[in-house]
């Protein structure tokens, strides 16, 4: 497994590494041995699954706040996805920054997403499906959702949504994350 820094504090890209043959590849999706060199979690409660069925649907931004926080690894198994991280720790150097990346069934990245981030996704194809391991187990009550389109984190996402939950629509500003 080959793991990235991106520009937010603790956020990966993890690449994996195939061993080919004339049958195809194999690779590791997850091993504690590599994890723990990282200092990464290796304990994951759930998985998850979501498939989304047209192109420029976005999820997101979600977090859990307190006690309730989150690791995510997240992985497009079909279609493909523009996969985006924004720190809201108040207490790192890139606090308030995010980052995005393209995640798809043919890149097999995965987007490790650390403790106190919010996520969220666009799809950019019809049918993309997502399957993502959680450090936390649901807690509704913990649950905050950012605007998407919060003038202050001006994320570039790379298409217009054409379909977004009530849920998302109505997300706090970042401005009033300071209150968690």
């Amino acid at each position: 497994m080959k793991f990235k820094k991106t520009p937010l504090k603790d956020n990966f890209i993890v690449e994996l590494e195939k061993k080919k043959d004339n049958r195809g590849f194999f690779s590791r999706y997850f091993c504690v041995k590599e994890f723990l060199k990282k200092n990464l979690n290796i304990k994951w409660v759930q998985i998850n699954n979501s498939m989304t069925i047209k192109a420029g649907t976005l999820r997101g931004l979600h977090f859990q706040k307190k006690p309730n926080e989150e690791i995510k690894l997240v992985r497009c198994i079909n279609g493909s996805i523009w996969d985006v991280v924004v720190d809201l720790r108040k207490n790192s150097k890139t606090f308030g920054r995010w980052f995005g990346t393209e995640l798809n069934e043919f890149n097999r990245k995965m987007m490790y997403v650390p403790k106190g981030c919010a996520h969220g996704f666009i799809s950019l194809k019809d049918n993309s499906e997502v399957l993502y391991l959680v450090s936390t187990y649901y807690s509704k009550k913990s649950e905050i959702t950012i605007n998407w389109s919060d003038p202050d984190l001006s994320i570039n996402w790379p298409i217009k949504p054409n379909l977004i939950s009530n849920k998302d629509l109505n997300g706090i500003s970042f401005k009033d994350i300071i209150k968690f």
